[in-house]
């Protein structure tokens, strides 16, 4: 070693700690800038955007698609209700909480071959040929035995509701063909006319029955 040449001194810890927490600082600022400019932009504003678009497009489904009557507020026609009296159309069972439960839309999660999805289809099949007077082994529509996806749903197929005409008829003391007349007015054909299957919303349905005059519920 020469003499203008100067010793080797390695590098304090404490100045290497200050450089790594320096270096680590400089990458996590802009990560946390950007975690909080991207919530500030897709968890905030983003959704405030489609809400204001929303409800100056589509202010009714915005709203939550709901059915009023006389002032009140009696459904969605989004969420199906568990009609349950004679005189109403009854809709497709629902394994969501304790039936039609928006905040806890879900099914059974059984699959075909579960015995208790094998039971509970038994005993909804034989319930609803007792309560629409039907023989032993008439056939019932899948939709009036089982629960849907969701839980949720407020349509019928065309078939689980012409099963029950002569039950509501007899219950609102109305002519077959008056109930069947106003089934056939609630027939929705399939979406864009070629996505699903021809359904009827059992409100609608419930709510026109009621607007037919002689033995109408109330």
């Amino acid at each position: 070693m020469t003499i203008d040449e100067e010793p080797f001194v390695p590098p304090r810890r404490t100045s290497a700690a200050r450089f790594a927490a320096r270096t680590l600082l400089a990458q996590l600022r802009p990560a946390i800038g950007a975690l909080i400019a991207l919530t500030l932009l897709t968890g905030c504003l983003f959704p405030l955007v489609l809400f204001a678009l929303a409800r100056g497009i589509s202010p009714d489904q915005a709203a939550g698609s709901l059915v009023v009557r006389e002032g009140a507020v009696v459904g969605s026609r989004l969420i199906g209700q568990a009609f349950t009296r004679a005189d109403y159309f009854h809709p497709r069972p629902s394994a969501a909480g304790n039936g039609y439960d928006a905040s806890s839309s879900g099914a059974t999660n059984y699959g075909p071959s579960n015995p208790k999805q094998v039971d509970a289809v038994r005993k909804a099949a034989a319930d609803y040929r007792t309560q629409n007077a039907l023989p032993g082994g008439a056939e019932v529509p899948v939709d009036a035995v089982t629960s849907s996806g969701s839980g949720l749903d407020p349509q019928i197929s065309p078939q689980n509701a012409a099963l029950q005409v002569p039950r509501v008829a007899r219950a609102r003391r109305l002519a077959e063909a008056d109930v069947r007349r106003l089934v056939a007015e609630h027939v929705e054909d399939r979406q864009f006319g070629f996505m699903g299957a021809p359904r009827v919303s059992v409100l609608e349905l419930n709510l026109a029955l009621d607007r037919a005059g002689p033995g109408k519920a109330g």
